[in-house]
């Protein structure tokens, strides 16, 4: 993801989920691979110490492998054409034993995965400042009174740190969640041709477990390539996430409309102009966080209809999985900055907001739940 696309994602999660991020991810595996299949007996040490190197420094033409595999219909057979030529050019005898043993679908998924570590770990420290952000309005304005709106109408009054309360609330649970998810999928992806190693023979599991110490991944029970629903669960969270960060950009952009006027973005030179009319200020980082919030359910709805593989290799679901996580996380971790810098300099009116409010009331309760709020977020962030 470069260029343009740049405007609707975090930059460093969309470098972890770039073309070049995954092709090198999927030469690490490679690598790994010829190194364990070494520590097995089944490929010569020297042979696989060339292939390891090769692998980490290789190259590649990503616009070639791309639109050879529309021909090949995976594109680790071109992916696999320029590496073994690299190889071949070091040593002829170890790139015949490149990727041996494995299949295409344990390169890609693997790769994914590989690429998937670093880009939610960024959605996590994203997630991770919105919520802190909030924490602060909480506490700093517990007892800031303003109108609460209730099917847009004036209802009664409550607390902004009240309502900054809870967005924390739902910010706590998706953080939870999305890690959860996030962790349960780093697991190593090896079945080899029909998913139960069968030419590795009785060095199979050593293979697999030397492969998965050295990518840093679990081993899973067995192999997924053909449940899906890890990629699917964290598609949903990360979905949630975004969801969570357009409910704060929405309550925001409608409170900063000059007829309410309670809040406002932070401004800045550039920010939240119009091509037409310099006089406005438009919510700029919550049209980041809507635009997201409004994209990502189909994506994630995409992953979930991949849920039914046929048999034990499903065709056309796990092919394109990387493709929709990375535009999934992408807008994500879009959303997630955006707000996480809108709330961090929030202009919160408080004059404003006081106006034309009946008389005060017992904000005992909310008192409460705003404390109770700050409680469940540092156990999310503690966890």
């Amino acid at each position: 993801m470069a260029g343009l696309a740049l405007t609707y994602s975090d930059e460093a999660c969309a470098a972890a989920l770039s073309d070049e991020a995954l092709l090198q991810a999927m030469a690490r595996f490679e690598g790994a691979l010829a190194q364990a299949s070494a520590g097995a007996g089944l490929v010569s040490v020297q042979d696989a110490a060339v292939i390891a190197k090769t692998c980490a420094n290789a190259t590649f033409d990503a616009s070639a492998i791309a639109l050879e595999a529309r021909t090949a219909g995976t594109m680790v057979v071109p992916f696999l054409k320029q590496l073994r030529a690299q190889v071949a050019a070091v040593s002829p005898r170890a790139a015949e034993q490149l990727h041996a043993g494995a299949t295409s679908q344990d390169v890609v998924d693997t790769a994914l995965v590989l690429c998937l570590k670093p880009a939610s770990t960024r959605v996590l420290a994203l997630s991770a400042a919105l919520g802190d952000a909030a924490a602060q309005l909480a506490q700093r304005h517990a007892g800031t009174r303003c109108m609460a709106r209730t099917l847009l109408q004036p209802a009664l009054p409550v607390t902004f740190g009240w309502k900054a309360a809870v967005w924390l609330s739902a910010i706590a649970r998706c953080h939870g969640g999305f890690r959860a998810a996030a962790h349960s999928v780093r697991s190593l992806q090896f079945g080899g041709p029909e998913g139960t190693l069968s030419g590795l023979g009785a060095k199979a599991l050593q293979v697999e477990a030397a492969i998965a110490q050295a990518l840093g991944l679990a081993v899973a029970p067995t192999p997924w390539h053909s449940v899906r629903d890890g990629f699917a669960r964290l598609g949903a969270e990360a979905a949630m996430l975004a969801g969570t960060a357009g409910t704060v950009a929405r309550d925001i952009s409608l409170l900063m409309q000059p007829e309410i006027d309670e809040l406002a973005e932070p401004a800045g030179a550039g920010r939240g102009g119009s091509s037409s009319m310099p006089h406005k200020r438009n919510p700029a980082g919550s049209l980041l966080a809507l635009e997201a919030a409004l994209r990502v359910p189909g994506l994630a709805a995409t992953l979930l209809n991949q849920l039914g593989p046929e048999l034990d290799r499903g065709l056309g679901q796990w092919q394109s999985q990387w493709m929709t996580l990375r535009d999934l996380l992408g807008a994500t971790s879009s959303a997630l900055a955006a707000m996480g810098e809108v709330l961090g300099g929030l202009e919160v009116r408080e004059e404003v907001m006081g106006r034309n409010l009946p008389p005060p009331g017992d904000d005992a309760a909310a008192r409460a739940m705003i404390g109770r709020a700050l409680e469940a977020w540092k156990a999310a962030r503690a966890t």
